[in-house]
């Protein structure tokens, strides 16, 4: 890296603003009145080191926005913000991508006038984005858990990991709640019930920020609500659905996981684009919610206010109502931010908007330490991200996130002593299908076909067949993933099932950005049916009357409706992971006993969509409102296990509540089969009459509870009248007098006889409420066992 000029070469570090134990507040002030307006403007960019063409797209419009980018030197010739992607970009290994930022950020402390460094970012949805890392399964997986220590620790491993390598700041979690599962992106969520996504994603935020590294939430917000379930789309949604489905995961991260920053959504809501919504990122953001981090542009999204949405002429506009709205950092790089005093009809109150953000940028890099006298990066090493510890994570997130959905013919697990098995479909053989789209092997190395994955993955197929030792295997492809297959390849495909005492059929998606694969971003579905011929492979072998265990191995739920009753089994999951084909072997074979719970419906057609378990009456099926039924294959929290539990009835501590008051729900679950397991107590509330429509259920307590052969637990769920609130009709949050129903399940569709509590007082404005709902979970003796068998 070449040297500045000496004029440029920074001053003394002698301010007072480097002395750690100062107070923090007056050295960022001090720091700032130390800046001129360069220095000012250059916190809030980023630069990207990216030389990549229209062929290598991993971002939106990158090839194009990505033109005429300045060489390193001179972007940061006044400091910079942030470093993209420095281990994310190009294939590095750990000590290479170290000596990268080591060289920059000495720039950074040596030739710029101010010296201070930049924070360093990188994605890290599956695990940090970088050659040879782990690759952990997709958050639908982690969803499927219902785990949250499992999720919170994933998260601190792989923040962790980020420290050491010398990241400051990660792009995750995804807090978008699926509302159409045709959207490229459903892999990255964390399901359809906002509940589910804000616990979960407060676990990976709080773990990932005990590691030191910065939390993002991301997309704010709506972006999962794209019309059309098309990337980028515009959203069709009130304020009040806006608040009670979108907004209450980012809230509970904010509030309750202290996250360090929020990235905006690129779509646009009522047609004011969120990288544009001062209502959002300040609004409610800062101002409901107390949030004191930084907000982060998505890549380009403020290029994108003048290029996609057409409300700013200039660039130099569109970084002025971004940074008016509440951005504080543009990513990936400066292209509006550093041009924000031309042609300024008020340059006061830019200049007042810039001390603001670039006070909160660096009160968040002291906060980091990066402004302490003699900070450096850590000393480039060798480090093993993909260590024993990685892997026995990633394992167990698979394995418990694997969902049986069906096993009415008793054909898992697969029993001992089978003579052949077919192992058939586009997943078979190919580890690629066990990985999301921004995990490294899927995101970058498909540019760079020489290192192959980076990373050791066993298929479906291999791992099963060391799995069944002395059983003769037999793989087939069937069909390709989308393409018709060539001639004669479906039909060995089904000879070989034939010729098989079981079939196993592996179908779903392999991820891919921007329609290079069939999930992932902007990678979205036109319907709901398995990809390409998927189908007519998993009918033909259907018809051969060999038994067939259908897997699922996808970033979205498809419609499986049709093969209900006809497949012997059927068994879901969401992109396990590098780990994914050992744990699926595993449960097809009984060493492992599923234990995942779905964190979205499987539909039963493709039609009559898009569509949640959360909808009002009037969106529900039944009652002969329309010849489209909805109803699903399998409904929301459905998992089956190869024992059995039983659930008892739900008994409340109180008839009546006051609107500030709370109340206990306690019902017993018992494992009443053969083997040990584990499953997800849920409980559900329905408001019948309410001054708006609500969800005829929503999820309210979830409890993943472990159960040996025969033992028995109790649950009890405390609920703040708070957890009934909602947005009324002048869209304020309130509690109201009334009838609440609770009901506890294994399943939406396999619950205990409701129970009702009266809300009792008057209206209650509610504007911080209790957003989450504490369980306890006491073993009980045998003896002690009653009102068991309700809900099975």
């Amino acid at each position: 890296m070449t040297s500045a000029a000496p004029e440029a070469r920074r001053t003394p570090h002698a301010q007072s603003w480097r002395d750690a134990s100062a107070d923090p507040a007056q050295r960022v002030e001090d720091l700032l009145a130390s800046m001129t307006p360069a220095e000012k403007l250059a916190q809030l960019g980023s630069h990207w080191e990216d030389t990549r063409d229209a062929s290598e797209i991993i971002a939106p419009m990158q090839d194009v926005l990505g033109r005429g980018r300045l060489p390193f030197e001179t972007a940061a010739a006044a400091g910079i913000g942030h470093l993209t992607r420095v281990f994310g970009t190009t294939p590095v290994a750990a000590r290479a991508g170290m000596q990268k930022v080591r060289a920059a950020q000495t720039f950074l402390r040596e030739q710029t006038r101010l010296g201070i460094p930049a924070i360093v970012h990188e994605e890290c949805l599956t695990g940090f984005t970088t050659l040879g890392a782990t690759v952990y399964p997709i958050p639908m997986a982690w969803a499927a858990t219902f785990d949250r220590g499992l999720v919170r620790g994933m998260a601190r491993a792989i923040g962790e990991d980020m420290a050491t390598v010398g990241v400051q700041q990660g792009l995750s979690p995804v807090l978008d709640v699926v509302t159409d599962y045709r959207w490229g992106r459903v892999e990255e969520t964390l399901g359809e019930d906002p509940y589910v996504v804000a616990t979960l994603a407060t676990e990976y935020v709080s773990g990932m920020q005990e590691a030191g590294v910065i939390a993002t939430l991301k997309h704010f917000a709506g972006h999962a609500s794209s019309r059309g379930g098309r990337n980028h789309a515009p959203v069709s949604m009130g304020e009040r659905e806006l608040r009670d489905l979108v907004l209450p995961p980012f809230e509970m991260a904010v509030r309750a996981g202290g996250a360090g920053s929020v990235m905006n959504s690129y779509t646009e809501t009522d047609r004011v684009p969120a990288a544009a919504d001062r209502w959002l990122l300040t609004d409610v953001l800062r101002g409901e919610w107390g949030f004191e981090g930084t907000v982060v542009s998505d890549y380009w999204a403020i290029a994108f206010l003048k290029s996609k949405h057409g409300v700013a002429e200039t660039m130099a506009d569109a970084g002025r109502q971004a940074l008016h709205a509440g951005m504080d950092v543009e990513l990936p790089d400066t292209s509006a931010f550093r041009l924000l005093a031309e042609d300024d009809p008020d340059p006061e109150r830019t200049r007042a908007e810039i001390d603001t953000a670039v006070r909160r940028v660096l009160r968040q890099k002291l906060e980091l330490g990066l402004l302490d006298e003699g900070w450096m990066p850590p000393d480039p090493a060798d480090h093993d991200l993909d260590s024993p510890r990685n892997r026995e994570l990633a394992r167990r997130l698979a394995e418990e996130s694997i969902i049986l959905l069906d096993n009415s013919a008793g054909a898992l697990p697969l029993p001992d002593g089978l003579g052949r098995v077919a192992v058939v479909g586009p997943g078979a053989s190919d580890p690629r299908v066990l990985m999301g789209a921004y995990s490294y092997p899927i995101h970058v190395l498909p540019r760079h076909p020489d290192l192959g994955l980076g990373i050791d993955a066993a298929p479906v197929a291999a791992a099963l067949a060391d799995a069944l030792a002395g059983t003769d295997v037999i793989v087939e492809e069937g069909v390709p993933l989308v393409d018709p297959p060539a001639p004669g390849v479906l039909e060995r495909a089904v000879a070989a099932a034939r010729d098989s005492d079981v079939a196993v059929v592996v179908v779903g998606d392999r991820a891919g950005m921007f329609g290079k694969g069939t999930s992932g971003e902007g990678s979205d579905a036109p319907d709901l049916e398995l990809p390409g011929h998927q189908g007519r492979l998993v009918d033909a072998v259907l018809d051969t009357g060999t038994p067939v265990v259908l897997v699922v191995v996808s970033g979205r739920p498809y419609a499986l409706g049709r093969y209900v009753g006809r497949a012997a089994a059927i068994v879901q999951a969401f992109l396990p992971g590098v780990e994914g084909g050992g744990a699926l072997a595993r449960v097809l074979t009984g060493a492992v006993n599923p234990s995942g719970h779905l964190p979205v419906q499987i539909p039963r057609t493709g039609g009559a969509i898009p569509h949640t378990y959360l909808a009002p009456p009037l969106g529900q099926d039944g009652d002969r409102i329309s010849n489209l039924s909805i109803a699903p294959a399998f409904s929301f929290g459905h998992g089956l296990s190869y024992t059995e539990f039983e659930l008892g009835a739900l008994a409340l501590d109180a008839e009546q509540i006051d609107v500030a008051g709370s109340v206990r729900a306690c019902t017993e679950v018992r494992n009443v089969g053969a083997r040990d397991g584990s499953v997800v107590v849920q409980l559900y509330a329905s408001d019948p009459v309410a001054q708006v429509t609500r969800p005829v259920a929503q999820l309210v307590g979830y409890a993943r509870v472990e159960l040996s052969a025969g033992a028995a637990a109790e649950v009890t769920f405390t609920l703040a009248a708070d957890r009934f609130s909602f947005t009324g009709r002048d869209r304020r949050r309130i509690v109201e007098p009334g009838v609440i129903r609770l009901a506890a399940g294994l399943s939406l569709a396999a619950t205990t006889a409701p129970v009702a509590v009266t809300v009792t007082g008057c209206t209650r404005e509610v504007p911080a409420p209790v957003l989450d709902t504490p369980v306890h979970i006491v073993p009980l003796p045998t003896a002690a066992i009653h009102n068991v068998g309700n809900a099975s």
